[in-house]
């Protein structure tokens, strides 16, 4: 993978992880809401998968956001802002 690729992938775990705990949700309640397995919220969160489009969805539909909200988090820590 790509040094980008990377960057990308670390700064979606980071946006998740830190709007989950805003939420106060554990990541069975996150998974259980977004309705996806709890390993594969914590493989999400580690960087360890990258989430399609559809479990990037569930997900913004879980935290209560949406996935535009999201995207703009991973751009601005890709670009350092």
């Amino acid at each position: 993978m790509s040094r980008a690729s990377d960057s990308l992938i670390k700064s979606l775990s980071k946006a998740v992880r830190s709007r989950r705990l805003k939420a106060g949700l554990s990541q069975e309640d996150l998974a259980f809401e977004a309705e996806i397995h709890p390993t594969y919220v914590s493989l999400v969160e580690r960087g360890k998968r990258n989430p399609t489009i559809l479990v990037l969805a569930a997900l913004a539909r879980a935290l209560g956001t949406s996935m535009t909200s999201i995207i703009r988090e991973v751009e601005a820590g890709v670009d350092g802002g």
